[in-house]
């Protein structure tokens, strides 16, 4: 997957080209709803960030588990062959646009299936032996699902990050971890990004440890602890657009244009970051911003 001298470009928020297409993902599921209701909605997103460069398509699963299916009504069989679909969407897409793109199996934290923002802030107030069982299911599932990559996403404490590394190590499939921060140095839960990135010191699955919806302008100083703490292991770099929702008139502040974010991503690669790409708010079109900086930057 990283054996190669450029950077691997990641797509960005499946949700945000989801309700760009017209889709209604406002319930707990959020865009995991759509595997059930409108599949080929998730597979037209998919293509969206195919045609804009994208060599990496994440899964619909980041907020689909058992515990989240079975709030709707679903059995554990019922939602093990939803978050299998996920999957199935996504090679699809990739088998239609001719591509080689890498697939990663998107995969939340327990926050995510809360529903409550809880994914950036980390103090569940649960037991490590609640979250061992939660994950538990879900990397058995994807590990035998034929995906590139387990994609562990805006991890956002140590608790958690620790419950993973132990679980990784069973894991056949190759991972990544990016954790959720909330300034230039500390994840959500105050920890240090340093702190939290050693847990996967010499890990023999993961292959790559990193950030995601954070912030932009915290990446490029988080980038260099990152290279600084855990040099073994290559950092990946996946912010959200920065915007601020203003609950008063229901709109976004702040912009952060294609060319912006291209600029950004270029000081990201010079900073040792490998894998690069967008979360939340960012959309194709500052992902073809981030091919075409690649494009025309000498090789990384």
């Amino acid at each position: 997957m990283l054996d190669r001298d450029q950077p691997l470009l990641l797509d960005g928020g499946l949700a945000t080209q989801l309700e760009a297409q017209g889709c209604d993902i406002g319930n707990a599921l959020w865009s995991a709803s759509l595997l059930q209701s409108n599949p080929d909605a998730i597979v037209a997103a998919h293509h969206a960030y195919l045609s804009a460069g994208a060599e990496c398509l994440a899964t619909a699963s980041y907020q689909a588990s058992r515990e989240g299916f079975a709030k709707c009504g679903m059995s554990s069989a019922e939602a093990d062959a939803l978050m299998l679909l996920s999957v199935a969407l996504a090679k699809r897409a990739r088998s239609e646009a001719g591509s080689g793109a890498v697939i990663a199996a998107s995969l939340g934290p327990y926050g995510a299936i809360l529903h409550d923002g809880s994914e950036y802030v980390g103090n569940y107030g649960v037991s490590s032996e609640l979250l061992h069982s939660f994950h538990k299911t879900r990397l058995e599932l994807f590990d035998n699902a034929g995906t590139d990559v387990l994609a562990l996403e805006t991890i956002p404490s140590f608790q958690e990050a620790e419950v993973l590394r132990d679980l990784l190590q069973d894991c056949k499939t190759p991972s990544w971890v990016s954790f959720s921060c909330r300034d230039e140095k500390h994840i959500s839960d105050g920890t240090l990004l340093s702190d939290a990135a050693r847990l996967f010191e010499g890990h023999p699955s993961v292959v790559a440890v990193g950030i995601n919806c954070t912030p932009p302008q915290y990446a490029l100083r988080l980038i260099r602890e990152l290279r600084e703490a855990l040099p073994d292991k290559h950092a990946l770099v996946y912010p959200n657009s920065g915007e601020v929702y203003n609950v008063n008139d229901n709109s976004w502040l702040g912009t952060v244009t294609p060319g912006d974010c291209a600029a950004a991503a270029s000081d990201w690669l010079a900073a040792g970051a490998k894998i690069i790409g967008g979360c939340c708010r960012m959309g194709p079109l500052h992902i073809a911003a981030m091919a075409l900086m690649i494009s025309e930057s000498p090789q990384q």
